[in-house]
């Protein structure tokens, strides 16, 4: 059984942290250290089933977590703009986003509610809009926004002549575009914060690899069985070699949030073999993360995209 690394979370009461995925694999984990450590967790999601099921376990190790669910489909504008109501009426400030939620690699194209390729509009338009959604309980919690990339991003390119994949689709191709993407918005969200005075501390992180629900069978996505990459990877994670586990995968986005190592516009990842497992710590950032004219230019269009300027929010 493979040895999970550790790391320590300052106690965060009286703090409130939002998850996205947090009813399932990574994302549970996540949570579950925020609620030991103190803080008020808030849960998104898109099936309250799951979510009540991972509250349930969550609750196994900590009796007295304090979490609570709320509605979200990030590939849904409507949906994501009903929950910024929400939490701003509820006028609590943030003090961690972490933005984990993502779909990956569905075999045939498919479109979110708004029309967007699923991937793109679910993994970054989506948490691209709740962050402007959300902007306002940031700022007055000065929190760190974390944005969960992947090392898919280290590969591809941006597909800036056809950003919606309707000639020719790519499910991976497609993924690595929406990880790009979030990725510079990640960095572009902390570059604003510094020169308008936002008080947003906004970081990057990746998982590595680990055998997650992102490969499993999902017949919603037309996925009938789960990948055979995910069957190889479980078996070597089993086994503790190369890869992380689902709870060792959630650590770099922890560490991010919580440490007080972890640097504005910072980049963490696992830093075993490959930076596909092991502890936490910082990365060099991506090849395709360091052009700042991509990520003003992806923050341009996706503001054109979604129709929620952040400008009205700041």
């Amino acid at each position: 059984m493979p040895r999970t690394p550790s790391i320590d979370i300052p106690h965060l009461d009286g703090r409130r942290a939002v998850v996205t995925g947090a009813s399932d694999g990574i994302g549970v984990g996540i949570a579950a250290r925020l609620a030991a450590a103190g803080a008020e967790v808030v849960m998104p999601v898109r099936n309250r089933d799951k979510g009540r099921a991972a509250i349930e376990r969550i609750r196994t190790t900590v009796p007295d977590a304090q979490i609570s669910l709320r509605d979200l489909d990030l590939s849904a504008l409507d949906s994501v703009a009903a929950l910024g109501e929400s939490l701003r009426a509820e006028g609590t400030p943030i003090g961690i986003l972490i933005n984990n939620a993502g779909v990956m690699t569905p075999p045939d194209r498919r479109t979110t509610a708004d029309g967007f390729e699923l991937q793109f509009g679910a993994n970054h338009l989506g948490h691209f809009a709740l962050v402007g959604e959300l902007l306002p309980l940031l700022r007055e919690g000065r929190a760190r926004v974390v944005s969960q990339i992947s090392v898919a991003a280290n590969q591809g390119a941006i597909n800036w002549d056809d950003l919606q994949w309707e000639r020719a689709y790519d499910g991976m191709r497609a993924y690595s575009q929406s990880k790009i993407a979030f990725g510079l918005f990640g960095l572009e969200l902390d570059r604003l914060s510094r020169s308008r005075g936002w008080g947003i501390t906004s970081m990057l992180s990746h998982p590595g690899v680990a055998p997650t629900n992102l490969l499993a069978a999902r017949p919603d996505l037309g996925r009938e069985r789960e990948t055979n990459g995910r069957r190889f990877i479980g078996a070597l994670s089993r086994r503790g070699i190369l890869f992380g586990t689902a709870e060792s995968a959630g650590l770099p986005a922890l560490y991010a949030a919580t440490s007080s190592k972890a640097v504005s516009g910072g980049f963490y990842g696992p830093r075993g073999p490959g930076h596909l497992g092991g502890a936490p710590g910082p990365q060099r950032l991506y090849s395709r993360l360091r052009d700042d004219d991509a990520a003003r230019r992806i923050w341009e269009v996706s503001e054109e995209l979604t129709g929620r300027p952040f400008a009205r929010r700041s």
